[in-house]
């Protein structure tokens, strides 16, 4: 395997998180476009994600040990994550998870893989922590919910207590911090592999869920191309970028860096979904960038 270096792991984590970002509104899109619910959008991602690496990667994928636990934890995270939408809305699901993320992923890495945290690193967790809360403090105060979310009838309290969704955001959270710390502690296996593997794996998992509910797309150009982009960009790509930093940066700096999507997601809400950000969601967008630009310019490795 070719040997990557801190600053373009760097690199791969923030394309990564540029291309998560535009996964939310393509899974919003498909809800209304191909007739599909939260947790069909989730498998037609993984198997599309799978089949890309498998054929685009330019020698056979080897699979690691380790995709069985870290496929679990893919389609953990991501179910959990939906129903803390369904459960306490957008922004406060959004905050919980990626806020708890980067806080697990340094406790575990500390105590778990014994890497250190540095000051440079816990600066920019505290900032990056600060501009999420600030992007979404005021549609969490305010009690609304974004034009993606309306598009599959999801908002706070709308299928259970705000309780529960906070709860089912920490699963979700703990399930992307656990995927994060298992593919640092295997280093040494093929990231191609780990990536496909894990697809496969939560597509499995996934499959016994989506069979209950509708799971053939409604076939049209545009929900085509949204699979097809869903399962090519947000997917194969940015988790094959993922698991190849992971090779070389510590699991916290991966985690802070990751936090970038969050921003994505913002922005690209403002363009496509005729969504607002009041100044203080620009003043988080801000500082959460500024944040992550400072850890990619400068990434700790070990």
């Amino acid at each position: 395997m070719t040997h990557v270096s801190a600053r373009r792991g760097a690199v791969y984590v923030s394309v990564a998180a540029t291309a998560w970002g535009t996964g939310g509104a393509a899974g919003s899109l498909l809800f209304d476009l191909g007739g599909l619910g939260p947790v069909g959008v989730s498998l037609w991602r993984y198997l599309l994600g799978a089949a890309f690496l498998l054929a685009l990667a330019p020698r056979p994928a080897r699979f690691g040990r380790r995709v069985v636990p870290i496929g679990a934890g893919m389609a953990l995270y991501q179910t959990a994550y939906f129903a803390a939408i369904d459960r306490a809305g957008v922004a406060v699901a959004t905050v919980v998870t990626m806020g708890a993320t980067p806080v697990l992923a340094a406790l575990g890495s500390r105590f778990l893989l014994r890497e250190r945290l540095g000051a440079l690193a816990l600066g920019s967790l505290a900032a990056a922590l600060a501009g999420l809360v600030l992007l979404t403090a005021e549609t969490a105060l305010n009690g609304t919910v974004s034009n993606s979310a309306a598009l599959n009838g999801t908002g706070p309290g709308a299928g259970g207590s705000a309780a529960a969704g906070i709860g089912f955001a920490l699963a979700s959270a703990a399930g992307y911090a656990g995927v994060t710390l298992l593919s640092r502690h295997r280093r040494d296996d093929d990231p191609a592999g780990t990536a496909a593997g894990g697809f496969v794996v939560a597509a499995a998992c996934l499959a016994p869920f989506a069979l209950t509910g509708h799971v053939v797309p409604e076939v049209s150009p545009a929900s085509v191309a949204l699979l097809l982009y869903l399962g090519a960009v947000p997917t194969a790509l940015a988790y094959g970028l993922f698991f190849r930093a992971l090779t070389v940066l510590r699991a916290t700096t991966v985690s802070i860096i990751s936090l970038g999507e969050a921003v994505g997601a913002a922005l690209l809400g403002v363009l496509l979904f005729g969504e607002r950000l009041a100044p203080l969601a620009w003043c988080g967008c801000a500082l959460l960038l500024a944040a992550v630009a400072v850890l990619a310019a400068r990434p700790e490795t070990g």
